[in-house]
């Protein structure tokens, strides 16, 4: 079987990138591009981002805008707003790439996975049937289908239908 590359072009801008100092989140959250920091939604307590480094196209994550680590110290109206802001990202997903399932989760603390655990986010991941194939397996490597910039587009688009 010939050998083929995988392009993923998008990567060695960020690798290779300045890195923001602080959070990268509040960041995002601050920055006058949303479209640079794939900021896809903002409401009065919470906003939403495509995770740049995705387990599957379309992965967001639904923030508190406050920085914050602690689910137990979000007020009651940042906690409604993270699950209300969770379900329309959840109905925009539905109508822009029709997955057949997800996973949804938070990983609280640096031990259960948090790559940025002071700042909370929960974790919004659309699955197909059989798209984790073998590369998660054999090379550490996810095969994401559609550019950031297309599903940016999509989402913002389906997030402002409400």
């Amino acid at each position: 079987m010939q050998q083929r590359p995988l392009w993923a072009p998008w990567r060695m801008a960020y690798i290779l990138g300045p890195k923001p100092d602080g959070c990268v989140f509040c960041h995002a959250r601050d920055g006058a591009d949303d479209r640079a920091h794939l900021v896809v939604a903002r409401g009065d307590h919470v906003f939403v981002v495509l995770n740049r480094f995705p387990y599957a196209p379309g992965h967001l994550m639904v923030l508190p805008l406050r920085h914050e680590g602690a689910v137990e110290a979000l007020s009651p109206d940042e906690s409604s707003e993270l699950w209300a802001w969770f379900v329309r990202a959840k109905a925009a997903l539905d109508r822009v790439s029709a997955p057949h399932g997800y996973n949804v989760g938070l990983n609280l603390g640096a031990a259960a996975g948090a790559g940025v655990a002071e700042h909370l986010h929960l974790h919004v991941v659309p699955r197909w049937e059989g798209d984790n194939n073998f590369m998660p397996v054999l090379g550490d490597t996810r095969v994401i289908p559609q550019h950031l910039d297309d599903q940016y587009d999509q989402l913002v688009a389906a997030l402002s239908d409400g």
